[in-house]
């Protein structure tokens, strides 16, 4: 028994009321299935507003804040975007503007070089293969410059109501690690992980959840066991285990 759950069993209760004792601390439970709908049970308690924090009014918005937000903080991106979308408000203004302008106009995101090739890229395509609209299937999308899995998650999502997989951004891909939920590596076989065992209902609010946590309380290298909610149910809860399972390393 660690010392901290024998110096606190006193006082310290599991958040459905059940004494530490009897849950364990740091022990997950029986199945991934079951683990996984407690973790989002307690996350929907601790954040009940959770939501997508990236700023636009349309899909083609939407699109370009998401591959904006790569490697770069939503904060960030919605400074950025606010003039951005000012000056370019249909997909036709996008291909037509050159690539150092663009880079220039989002000067300051991480990668801006890169990333302007991709907006001008995904001007010219929109314009040409989709009547200047964001199209609403995962292969289309993918198309498309700088855009990935989860990027074409988040705009199906948010811009289509279409729900078919799971997001995997850096704060899920960490604490569904250390949550158990998960051993792979890779964002996409996480996701797949995970579409097995989170409830289908849940799959988009899931990665707001947590991300929600990660930012307040489980970050990368600022993780709160002692004011986090799941920490008795996580197998990488510093109190009862040395080692950190979302880097396989010790804490």
């Amino acid at each position: 028994m660690s010392n901290r759950l024998s110096t606190t069993l006193g006082a310290e209760r599991h958040p459905k009321g059940i004494p530490a004792l009897l849950c364990g601390m740091g022990t997950p439970l029986d199945s991934r299935e079951e683990q996984a709908t407690e973790v989002v049970d307690r996350l929907h308690e601790e954040y009940p507003d959770s939501t997508i924090s990236l700023n636009y009014s349309n899909r083609l918005e939407l699109l370009i804040a998401v591959v904006l937000s790569a490697q770069c903080t939503d904060e960030r991106v919605n400074e950025v975007t606010e003039d951005l979308f000012e000056k370019y408000e249909r997909a036709q203004d996008y291909a037509a503007a050159s690539e150092e302008q663009l880079a220039e106009d989002i000067y300051g995101i991480t990668f801006h070089n890169n990333k302007g090739g991709y907006l001008q890229g995904i001007g010219e395509i929109l314009t040409e293969e989709h009547d200047g609209e964001v199209p609403d299937t995962m292969s289309a999308l993918t198309d498309l410059p700088g855009v990935g899995r989860k990027t074409a998650n988040v705009v199906l999502q948010h811009g289509h109501d279409i729900v078919e997989g799971i997001v995997v951004d850096t704060h899920v891909q960490r604490i569904a690690r250390r949550l158990g939920l998960t051993e792979e590596e890779r964002p996409e076989a996480i996701e797949q992980d995970l579409l097995d065992v989170v409830p289908s209902d849940e799959w988009q609010q899931f990665t707001h959840l947590l991300i929600d946590h990660g930012r307040a309380v489980c970050g990368a290298r600022s993780a709160d066991c002692d004011a986090c909610v799941l920490a008795d149910i996580c197998p990488s809860e510093k109190g009862d285990s040395e080692v950190d399972l979302a880097s396989s390393e010790a804490w």
